[in-house]
């Protein structure tokens, strides 16, 4: 390790050479409180900024133990040191000048849930924060000075604000961490009270906007009716009281725009904890539960749908269905068998955006339409068999259809932001209008898929490389680039993620794109089926982190660890 003196000297050295020159400045730096590390450096001054971390040793850094050993409150805190440097890093980037992005200074930027970011991380003995940082220059003349402002005057009163615990307020750190607690205790209660989800009074359900996560001023809080509400005693929070929604069946009905969608949103994001001031801090949902859709035109790939799909006037397998183009009706069948491959005990399900035809079919169609003519069985005729064969609950909401009432165990009505339990009238109402359905077959697990194999090599290169050997059948470096939260690429193979809906921050997507490629080069190897590659994939996540799965000489820092659901997801959105 070299002293950070020395790196001053090489700055001296290199100031006014040609950009390249600081390549010579990648390496580890003591600043005596931290360690400097400059692990990547950017080819130009318009190109992607350099990659830099830094690592305070825990004993220095202060924090109290009892804050980091839990996994929910190492995480808490992580999120907050990390809100915290990207805070203070905007005081000072672009304040160093240059060409292209000299002087940037860039760290993770949070959303309203709190994520496992590599941009701040709490190991066994030490604190690392990573970061980028645009290496200025003039042209693409080396600026040294403008560096050396940054890498001894910026950074060091970052680091000092945020990386040791005397220099935080102690009671803001504090209540970070008891809000961790209390949002573990609650998930912990789900678990104890058979609930599928909580929703704390008092809570601010609206968003400000389409494009905003942040609360609605002005909104309605929500009240638990008096038949659903629970108390819970949290540890900090004390007396809790709020909407248990009991595991089962759910059903959210209403008229247009009273909040129907919008409990169901919150119900969503219920899975990752929430900050404080976000309104839903104590909005809480099975940690497996998934968003289900119609996805038309994805691909599907060996997926077992019969049991909702079968005997296809083609004669198509539906056992081991493969489709590059899914309709509405056989996608959002093949989510749902994947979705309990991946461990899901809880489906979020909105009438408005799932297919009709696969969601239900009312008496009148069966009888003009008979069941040796329809090859869909419809989600209502499995959906208490999910629950009662599988453990998979569901909450449904329903606005246009009424055939779900009969099979529901709990309805909540949404009458201007406010919420109703009106399940004892329905099910009045039910056995007043009583319906004869006919019996699907009966409730077969779906069957385990074959082997994932490879995507066939894409067709070599052909010409010379600059030593002027030949190209042709050289296997291209796999590479991956991601375009927005919603797809990335990995070769030359766009994976969508359009509709997976519970991915939140573009640090999840592009945790997604390294894992693939880390099951393309170790995993997929034609004999591993899908779950058996995503849970080797997991299991090596589990055992180092998304360092173990990155590859490379360094951890970039704009990665956040996604749910075991979005990574079954993605693989299974994977066309190659």
């Amino acid at each position: 390790m070299k002293q950070s003196t020395e790196l001053q000297q090489l700055l001296s050295s290199i100031h006014r050479k040609s950009y390249p020159a600081y390549k010579s400045l990648k390496g580890v730096y003591d600043f005596r409180d931290y360690v400097l590390s400059i692990d990547h450096v950017q080819g130009d001054p318009f190109a992607s900024p350099s990659h830099l971390s830094v690592r305070v040793p825990l004993a220095r850094a202060g924090f109290p133990a009892e804050y980091y050993r839990e996994e929910h409150t190492r995480i808490a805190l992580q999120d907050y040191l990390n809100r915290q440097f990207y805070s203070q890093v905007q005081r000072f980037t672009f304040k160093a000048k240059g060409s292209g992005k000299s002087g940037l200074i860039s760290v993770s930027r949070c959303g309203q849930e709190v994520l496992d970011r590599t941009a701040c991380q709490i190991g066994e003995r030490e604190l690392t924060l990573r970061f980028s940082v645009g290496f200025p220059a003039n042209g693409r003349t080396i600026n040294a000075p403008e560096l050396e402002k940054i890498l001894f005057d910026f950074l060091p009163k970052c680091v000092r604000a945020v990386c040791y615990y005397r220099s935080l307020p102690a009671r803001e750190v504090e209540q970070v961490i008891f809000l961790s607690r209390d949002q573990h205790a609650i998930r912990e209660e789900l678990k104890k009270r058979d609930l599928a989800a909580f929703v704390a009074n008092g809570s601010i359900l609206p968003r400000e906007s389409g494009v905003s996560s942040l609360p609605m001023k002005g909104s309605v809080p929500f009240v638990s009716p008096g038949s659903l509400e629970v108390e819970l005693e949290l540890p900090y929070k004390g007396k809790l009281k709020g909407m248990g929604i009991p595991r089962g069946i759910t059903l959210i009905v209403g008229g247009g725009y009273h909040g129907k969608s919008t409990l169901l949103n919150a119900l969503e994001v219920g899975i990752y904890d929430h900050i404080a001031g976000d309104g839903r801090e104590y909005v809480i949902a099975d940690d497996t539960a998934v968003k289900l859709r119609a996805e038309d035109g994805r691909s599907v790939r060996n997926v077992d749908i019969s049991l909702f799909i079968n005997d296809l006037p083609n004669k198509k397998d539906t056992h081991s269905f493969s489709t590059p183009d899914a309709s509405g009706s056989t996608s959002q069948a093949a989510a749902i068998v994947e979705c309990m491959e991946a461990g899901s005990k809880l489906f979020l399900i909105d009438e408005d955006t799932s297919a009709t035809n696969f969601m239900v079919r009312d008496d009148f169609m069966q009888q003009v339409i008979c069941r040796e003519q329809e090859p869909i069985t419809p989600f209502l005729e499995r959906v208490r068999e999910l629950y009662e064969e599988a453990g998979v609950s569901t909450i449904l909401v329903a606005g246009s259809s009424g055939a779900f009432f009969h099979v529901a165990d709990t309805v909540i009505q949404m009458e201007s932001y406010r919420a109703l339990d009106i399940t004892r009238r329905v099910k009045e109402l039910c056995r007043e209008n009583p319906v004869n359905r006919t019996k699907p077959a009966p409730f077969a697990a779906p069957k385990t898929r074959k082997p994932m194999e490879l995507p066939r090599q894409e067709k070599p290169r052909m010409g010379r490389d600059y030593h002027g050997r030949s190209l042709e059948n050289r296997e291209e470096r796999l590479k991956v680039k991601v375009r927005d939260k919603d797809e990335f690429l990995i070769g030359r193979e766009t994976v969508d993620l359009r509709y997976v809906e519970q991915l939140v921050d573009y640090e999840q997507t592009a945790a997604l794109a390294q894992m693939l490629k880390y099951a393309r080069e170790h995993c997929i190897d034609g004999r591993r089926n899908i779950s058996q590659v995503a849970e080797a994939v997991l299991g090596q996540l589990k055992k180092g982190g998304l360092e173990a799965v990155c590859g490379g000489s360094y951890v970039p820092g704009g990665l956040a660890v996604p749910r075991r659901q979005e990574w079954y997801a993605c693989l299974n959105r994977y066309r190659g």
